[in-house]
């Protein structure tokens, strides 16, 4: 018998919120953006995945796996370098050994975004306070992208948020 899909998405959203909180007590400096911020914008996503930019410094990326390692007990924690974070392809993908939720953790996008550049706003779920990206830096990022459920989630922050296309 398989498990309820309704299930499934309530196990990972309580892990990604538990992810958050370990992220800020571990002093993490990160921003969180796909769909994970469009939820925290109260915009209706299901996710399979957790989008992070986090700062790409040794310190910062040592933090980042102390908080991952309080989520998880898995020793493929210690595969994340920062050399990998900090280099030329500065994205990591980490798929815990629960499958409760992946990662992707970045500290680069291409040479459009970094850690720097995401415009964030604090925004809150249950007890936790984490950085989202803003609705317009959102709509930046997914509305020129070639996947077509990118497209659809940039038109719908556009058009619930009003936003107009830069100039």
């Amino acid at each position: 018998m398989s498990q309820n899909p309704w299930n499934v998405q309530e196990l990972a959203f309580k892990k990604a919120l538990d992810l958050l909180s370990q992220l800020n007590h571990h002093g993490v400096q990160y921003k969180v953006f796909g769909a994970m911020a469009m939820i925290a914008h109260g915009l209706v996503r299901v996710t399979e995945d957790v989008d992070l930019f986090v700062k790409p410094t040794p310190d910062n990326i040592d933090r980042l796996k102390r908080a991952l390692r309080a989520v998880w007990d898995d020793p493929a924690i210690d595969e994340i370098t920062s050399e990998d974070l900090c280099g030329d392809y500065p994205a990591v993908a980490y798929g815990p050994p629960d499958d409760s939720i992946g990662l992707d953790i970045l500290t680069r996008l291409g040479e459009m975004y970094d850690y720097e550049s995401v415009e964030t706003e604090i925004k809150q779920v249950g007890e936790i306070r984490f950085p989202a990206a803003t609705p317009r830096m959102l709509y930046r990022m997914k509305r020129d992208t070639v996947r077509p459920k990118d497209r659809a989630d940039a038109e719908l922050i556009r058009e619930v948020f009003r936003l107009e296309d830069d100039p």
